[in-house]
């Protein structure tokens, strides 16, 4: 299969699309800087695409077969910015059809459905639920992956010696890497069907924010972690003064207070079961 990738240079896009190659997928990365995924990924071809511009997708997709999106929300980002996970998508899906793509993946997550619980609101969660509309609406056949959070998340919060969290919870989540959900994407487009798809992604082990970020400080092979815990309200105050601080505020309220379950039990019969613990991610992170 000829498969076309949107966002493989992000932090969960690279070990996705790395294990989307192992699979053998014939893969084109799409890319606004090509140089920065040529380097990642020698030897597969690469095509300077851009969600604002209909004509540079059109190129990339063609003789594709089927499209995985990894996109985001830039912590910086405004709600009345152009966003990729809806705007861009509409592009992205329009010229799909024309293209004659047969599925498309895509990650979305699964603290979005915090959404109207505890009273908490938030523009970017509104977001994430228009891109699955859109993508169950498009006509092309969606496999949509809501995923919980990343293990990649603990090695990305590093600073220096620090390993800086905030706020408090005790529910567990399934934290889970991101080349064991690389595996179940590349499973998943091997699957027959013609139908929307929707699968949770959850890894092996049930673990509190606080409980995962003592696993990898103990197993993380770099240097000592030393854990500091900042209030969440110091979090909300300062994010009234920066946008990339209020966007690591409300995550983190929604991670708090999300209240998972294990919900990945038939999904694994379907995709295969993770394997990477945290701590095994964690003596090999970067």
């Amino acid at each position: 299969m000829n498969l076309a990738v949107v966002g493989a240079t992000g932090l969960i896009g690279r070990p996705v699309t790395e294990q989307l190659i192992a699979a053998g997928y014939v893969v084109t990365i799409l890319a606004r800087d090509t140089e920065k995924a040529r380097a990642m990924f020698p030897g597969v071809r690469v095509v300077a695409a851009d969600l604002r511009n209909p004509d540079s997708l059109r190129a990339g997709l063609a003789n594709q077969q089927a499209v995985y999106l990894n996109l985001s929300i830039k912590p910086d980002e405004k709600p009345d910015d152009f966003h990729t996970e809806t705007d861009g998508l509409k592009t992205l899906l329009a010229e799909a059809r024309q293209a004659g793509i047969q599925r498309i993946g895509y990650l979305s997550s699964l603290v979005m459905r915090y959404q109207g619980m505890n009273g908490f609101r938030w523009w970017a969660f509104e977001v994430k639920q228009e891109a699955v509309r859109l993508l169950k609406e498009s006509g092309i056949p969606a496999s949509i992956f809501y995923a919980s959070t990343f293990m990649e998340t603990l090695s990305m919060q590093v600073q220096g010696s620090w390993l800086p969290l905030a706020g408090h919870s005790e529910v567990a989540m399934w934290f889970i890497a991101g080349r064991d959900y690389g595996r179940q994407v590349a499973r998943a487009f091997s699957l027959p069907g013609h139908e929307n798809r929707e699968y949770v992604i959850q890894g092996p082990e049930p673990l509190t924010y606080a409980a995962a970020a003592k696993v990898f400080a103990k197993h993380y092979p770099r240097q000592k972690l030393k854990i500091v815990t900042a209030p969440l309200g110091v979090l909300k105050l300062l994010g009234r003064f920066n946008r990339s601080i209020d966007y690591g505020a409300h995550i983190l309220e929604a991670l708090n207070g999300y209240p998972e379950q294990f919900e990945a039990a038939q999904d694994w019969i379907e995709l295969g079961q993770p394997t990477l613990t945290l701590a095994d991610y964690a003596r090999q992170a970067p």
